[in-house]
């Protein structure tokens, strides 16, 4: 797994970047907020990344925070939302939006995004209020700061990210995730979390 790239900005399009690393080009979809926030062309970047694995293609979304790739994560493991739909939300709101949308239920405002209809929005701050709604802060409101603590880093984070490629819901990949950790340690390797994970979530 691909946890972030750091390099120079060889190029950007209206969806993508490409980045430059010890001359390798990696194309890396991507939100116009991450776009706008990552830099002029030529120079350094970094971006937080995630893996999309198919049955006929691997591709890397990037993220300018790691906050907007753990609602990337989130928004993806709703039915209905898949990476273009996910990035046209990140591209219309910022995180903090995202968060008060969700908490109060405003899926006109999740709506405000491209591709998203009164349906699917509903469906979104439905299903996320489940995901998310134990993460609190500043008086019991949805923020992004709360859900990224709440949330894996490291080699569980992206043994989440593998589980959730594979087709499960975020909830179920975190708990196998945790419980495979609680077994394994800190010192896991993502390998390792992995072929556990999947072993726990199997049962």
């Amino acid at each position: 797994m691909i946890a972030h790239l750091k390099g120079r900005l060889d190029s950007t399009g209206i969806d993508y970047a490409v980045i430059d690393v010890g001359g390798v080009g990696y194309f890396v979809g991507a939100s116009a907020r991450t776009l706008a926030a990552i830099g002029p062309v030529g120079e350094a970047a970094m971006l937080h990344t995630e893996m999309l694995v198919s049955e006929d293609s691997i591709r890397l979304v990037g993220f300018a925070r790691a906050e907007e790739r753990d609602w990337f994560r989130l928004l993806t493991g709703v039915q209905g939302v898949g990476s273009r739909v996910a990035l046209a939300i990140l591209s219309a709101l910022d995180t903090q939006e995202i968060a008060r949308a969700v908490s109060a239920q405003d899926k006109a405002t999740v709506a405000r995004a491209n591709g998203v209809g009164p349906k699917l929005a509903e469906r979104i701050v439905r299903e996320l209020k489940d995901k998310v709604g134990t993460m609190a802060f500043g008086g019991g409101a949805l923020g992004p700061a709360a859900a990224a603590q709440a949330m894996p880093v490291g080699a569980a984070a992206d043994a989440v990210s593998a589980l959730l490629n594979l087709g499960f819901r975020p909830a179920e990949a975190a708990s196998a995730v945790g419980a495979a950790e609680e077994d394994l340690g800190p010192a896991a390797t993502l390998d390792a979390l992995v072929r556990l994970a999947l072993r726990k979530a199997a049962k």
